[in-house]
């Protein structure tokens, strides 16, 4: 039986002020709580109330638990935590993040100079990787959807990312990455097109009036969009089953206002993979762009015309008259050149040659 969360507690305690050591049985579960895996498990996500948070807010907070389910976690009281440029609020993250066993953050606030804000981010070996703050402007939630069907519980979203920018600017390109990450729950190696229930549209549209205003160029909406994905059988006839989306909810407009993203020294240590986790590669062996496997080998150059195998009766046979015909023609090729010897013989010196 694993030990509860108060001797988990204790453990920690006498191990940091250097008493006796716990039991074997809670080492165990601090061990396997604790340190990292090869296989990571589904990244959960803390989400909890700034200093101030209205109730738009407090929807957002909780269609995020619902959307995010069951790898999400709830804080229901307010928080004295200023993620951007406040050292102990960062420790604040950290230690709550560690106390509930979660990766994954984002924190809603609401005040005159930022209103309608949600900080979404990540951490890394205990440690705050990226943090991004967005400011919604528009915000519709799973209640205005009564009656549409909503995605199944712990289903992987399909993403789409719609806009230039994305790929262009090293900013929005880790956002994107930031929010696969808080979106895409398992990592699993196969998927079931059954499981394939919903969508989620990131469009990012620039403001055409105020094009050369740096202010807006450099801040552009984005629109998410959750679509209910229903595959129905396709009525040309094919055996590829056809999507038909339904909005479902919740749908928001945000701009980003605040980042913080890691380092490149940071990041390309966050993005190592262990050598036990990378497969060898086969030789010779590639595969096309239909699935199949194509592999190439090597041999030395055979030699056909002497190569021996098995024959038939009938082959045996041609053979042996082959051979026959040859040796027949080969004689008649060694007498006709004697005759023509012995006459050149008797010509020059008058009698036949003897035999």
């Amino acid at each position: 039986m694993a030990p509860t969360q108060q001797q988990t507690k204790q453990a920690k305690a006498k191990l940091l002020s250097g008493g006796k050591p716990p039991k074997a049985r809670v080492t165990r579960y601090l061990k396997r709580h604790s340190e990292p895996l090869l296989e990571e498990n589904a990244k959960s996500a803390l989400l909890l109330r700034g200093i101030r948070c209205n109730d738009a807010m407090n929807t957002v907070l909780k269609d995020l638990r619902s959307t995010k389910a069951p790898y999400s976690k709830l804080l229901t009281k307010n928080n004295i935590i200023v993620p951007f440029g406040d050292f102990e609020g960062q420790q604040s993250l950290e230690f709550l993040t560690t106390k509930n066993d979660c990766s994954l953050f984002a924190m809603a606030s609401h005040n005159k100079k930022r209103p309608n804000n949600l900080t979404v981010g990540r951490m890394f070996d205990r440690r705050i990787l990226d943090v991004a703050e967005l400011g919604i402007v528009r915000y519709k939630s799973l209640k205005d959807y009564g009656g549409v069907p909503k995605k199944r519980v712990g289903s992987k979203p399909m993403m789409l990312f719609v806009g230039d920018r994305w790929d262009i600017d090293p900013n929005y390109g880790r956002l994107q990455n930031l929010l696969i990450d808080f979106h895409r729950g398992d990592a699993v190696k196969k998927i079931v097109l059954s499981g394939v229930d919903h969508v989620i549209v990131f469009t990012m549209v620039e403001d055409p009036d105020r094009v050369n205003d740096d202010a807006v160029w450099n801040n552009p909406i984005i629109h998410q969009r959750t679509y209910y994905c229903k595959l129905k059988k396709n009525p040309t006839g094919g055996r590829t089953p056809v999507p038909y989306l339904t909005p479902s909810g919740p749908d928001m407009d945000f701009t980003l206002r605040r980042t913080e993203f890691a380092t490149p020294e940071v990041w390309e240590v966050a993005n190592r993979q262990p050598t036990t986790n990378k497969t060898k590669k086969v030789k010779n062996r590639k595969t096309n762009m239909f699935g199949e496997t194509v592999g190439r080998l090597h041999l030395e150059r055979q030699d056909i015309d002497n190569m021996g195998g098995k024959k038939s009766k009938a082959l045996r046979k041609v053979d042996k008259d082959e051979k026959e015909r040859e040796k027949q023609e080969m004689e008649g090729e060694l007498g006709k050149e004697m005759g023509e010897i012995s006459a050149e013989f008797k010509q020059a010196y008058g009698f036949a040659k003897e035999q």
